[in-house]
C-alpha cells in the first residue's frame, strides 16, 4: 500500500489546481503545495504529449535545486489534442466558444503529463484519453461558458461539469485523466520511487 511506502517521504505537489489538490487527498497521500511561477512557453515544433512532458518537466525547473533527500516534487501539465493542434486555456469567452465549437461533433485527445522530481532523478509519465462530443449547439455552448466559466481549463472545459454530463458521449482510457490526474499512473509510479 502506498499509505504505508510513503511514510518518511514527503510530497510536494506544485500545482495549484484545485481538482489535482483533491485528488491527492482522495489518494490519501500527505502533501504539501509549493508553487513557482513559470512562463509556460514551449518550442512550436512539439506536438501532444511532448508539450505536456515539456510543461511538466517546465514547472518542476524553479524547484529542482532545492529538493532534499526524501523529497518528491510533482509537476504536471495538461493539453487538450485536436486536429494537430492544441487547445490551451481560454483567455475569454469568445475564445471558448471557438475552442468548443472546434470540439462539437469531434473526437479529440486530452493528454496529461506528471513529472517526479526527486534529488536522484527525474521521471515523466503521461496518459491519453480519447473523448468524443456529440455535436453542440450555440445555445448549449454559451449557456455553459456564461454559468461555468472554464477559462482555467485546458480545452475551455470541465469533464466533471455541466458540459461533461450533456456532451461527451464516449471516452477512451481515463476519466481522472481529462479531470487532470491520471490518479492510477500517479499511484503506481509513487509505488516504485518509493520502494528504491
Amino acid at each position: 500500500m502506498l499509505v504505508d511506502k510513503i511514510e518518511g517521504f514527503k510530497v510536494i505537489l506544485a500545482s495549484g489546481s484545485p481538482r489535482r489538490q483533491q485528488f491527492f487527498k482522495e489518494l490519501n497521500i500527505p502533501f504539501e503545495i509549493r508553487l513557482k511561477d513559470v512562463d509556460e512557453i514551449y518550442p512550436d515544433t512539439l506536438q501532444g504529449a511532448e508539450i505536456s512532458d515539456y510543461l511538466a518537466i517546465l514547472k518542476a525547473s524553479p524547484q529542482k535545486e532545492e529538493i532534499v533527500e526524501k523529497e518528491i516534487l510533482i509537476t504536471s501539465d495538461t493539453v487538450v489534442w485536436h486536429n494537430k493542434e492544441s487547445l490551451a486555456k481560454a483567455a475569454n469567452a469568445n475564445e471558448a466558444y471557438e475552442m468548443l465549437r472546434k470540439l462539437s461533433g469531434e473526437w479529440h485527445q486530452v493528454i496529461t503529463s506528471v513529472c517526479f522530481t526527486t534529488s536522484e532523478k527525474q521521471i515523466v509519465v503521461n496518459h491519453t484519453t480519447k473523448v468524443k462530443f456529440k455535436e453542440l449547439n450555440d445555445k448549449e455552448i454559451w449557456y455553459y461558458i456564461e454559468n461555468f466559466k472554464p477559462f482555467d481549463k485546458a480545452g475551455a472545459y470541465g469533464i466533471q461539469e455541466w458540459i461533461g454530463l450533456i456532451a461527451i458521449e464516449e471516452i477512451q482510457g481515463s476519466y481522472t485523466n481529462v479531470v487532470g490526474l491520471p490518479t492510477q499512473l500517479v499511484y503506481d509510479t509513487l509505488m516504485n520511487i518509493t520502494k528504491e
